[in-house]
């Protein structure tokens, strides 16, 4: 098993060797110990931490542990390939629900076969973790082969239709149209407010959590398409049942419903069973036909522009989630540079092993591997790398559940990407 610390024949811990660059690399089933260069840090100490020999070859994906003795890091990258065809990215999230944690092993056994194996992966997007009838809803967007869970709200990273990796902020178009044309924006699968409307799928698992309002089921109408929910299309919804109690289940896998609160109902026209209604869930970029997209956040590296802030601007205050940013944490991330994609995670909070990133350290080690584009991900006692069928790094506080993950798969021998098709659970 891969461990970042250990003791040596006195039982007192061992520390890292000074001087000289190194890092380990595994690939065809065998550890080798190279020279690499320097990355931002002038005469800094490297040196490779223990490890037990890489299990089997991993054409077109190479795993690194990268020490950095002077600060110190410990960095752990898997590189993939760009131009090996069988690999590709995949979205997982837990349990095949929206509202679930698991941990990032489960996710990667959990792929369907007909989508290939998980090799690798790191944790992804933050999620609500405070109110304990909405874990493990992600904050941003969400695709899980090709079915959208969860709606924009930052900026994201996906797979176009090519296969190609894009980053950007991506903005929600989603709305619902009225009986006589009315139109009201809507959020998908999150905790419903007094005046908001949220449409809740199959996929979110349960009830919708949800107290008071009017909740609409609603099933196909026409021939046109349904389920499982995909960005960029139209879909025509006729209202079969209307409560007024909330916590509504769905009921069929062939089913959402709308929740409207009860602030919104007052100023919508009432609504009767038979209804159609017209759902919309296009978004800016528009990402019809997206199979594989995950949120994060910030960016790291936009069109090859690094976060270069190092200390927190004047009257940040005391927001953690901002004041964080200028700080050494555990990091995840994800990157690319014209011929390969790096995932990336970063220890932190343990003194003699690593310390972490600030986000502008974590963008310059992307910039220095070469990438055009990087996001970051979850961090802290998230921040998780799982290989070839363990955790490899050292998590801050052991090994833990997360919302979802994003993950290296080895599709099946003859399999194209236009051969597999969104599926009703994933």
């Amino acid at each position: 098993m891969f461990k970042l610390s250990h003791r040596d024949q006195s039982g007192s811990p061992a520390r890292p060797p000074t001087g000289g660059v190194i890092a380990l690399l595994l690939a065809g089933g065998r550890a080798w110990l190279v020279a690499v260069g320097v990355i931002g840090l002038g005469a800094s100490a490297w040196a490779a931490a223990p490890v037990a020999p890489a299990v089997g070859s991993q054409p077109g994906l190479i795993y690194t542990n990268e020490f950095v003795a002077r600060v110190p890091w410990s960095i752990h990258v898997l590189k993939i390939d760009r131009a090996q065809a069988d690999l590709t990215l995949f979205s997982a999230h837990a349990k095949d629900k929206v509202l679930a944690v698991s941990l990032v092993a489960d996710q990667a056994r959990a792929v369907p076969r007909e989508i290939g194996r998980a090799l690798g992966g790191v944790n992804g997007d933050f999620y609500v973790r405070d109110s304990p009838i909405f874990v493990g809803d992600p904050r941003g967007l969400q695709i899980v082969n090709g079915e959208l869970i969860s709606g924009p709200d930052t900026v994201c990273v996906w797979l176009d239709t090519n296969g190609n990796p894009q980053l950007d902020e991506v903005k929600s178009g989603f709305t619902i149209t009225w009986p006589g044309g009315r139109k009201i924006p809507f959020g998908l699968n999150q905790r419903r407010e007094a005046r908001m409307a949220v449409l809740y799928t199959p996929t979110l698992g349960g009830p919708t959590r949800t107290k008071g309002g009017c909740e609409l089921t609603l099933e196909k109408s026409g021939a046109g398409p349904w389920l499982p929910l995909q960005a960029g299309q139209t879909y025509r919804a006729r209202v079969g049942n209307i409560s007024t109690n909330g916590n509504s289940l769905i009921m069929s896998t062939t089913a959402m419903i709308l929740s409207l609160g009860p602030e919104l109902v007052d100023g919508l026209a009432e609504v009767s069973p038979g209804a159609v209604l017209e759902i919309s869930t296009a978004t800016t970029p528009d990402l019809q036909g997206v199979k594989t997209a995950i949120g994060g956040g910030p960016a790291l590296v936009k069109d090859g522009k690094p976060f270069l802030l190092m200390s927190p601007p004047a009257g940040l205050g005391n927001d953690y989630s901002q004041r964080s940013k200028y700080e050494r944490h555990p990091r995840s991330s994800v990157g690319w540079s014209p011929t390969h994609i790096y995932l990336v995670t970063v220890d932190g909070r343990q003194p003699g092993l690593s310390v972490g990133m600030k986000l502008a350290e974590l963008a310059d080690y992307f910039v220095k591997l070469g990438c055009t584009d990087a996001m970051n991900f979850d961090g802290g006692k998230s921040a998780q790398m799982w290989y070839s069928g363990k955790i490899v790094n050292s998590p801050c506080q052991g090994v833990d559940t997360v919302a979802n993950s994003l993950l290296v798969i080895r599709k099946p021998e003859r399999l194209s990407a236009a051969d597999v098709r969104p599926a009703k659970a994933y």
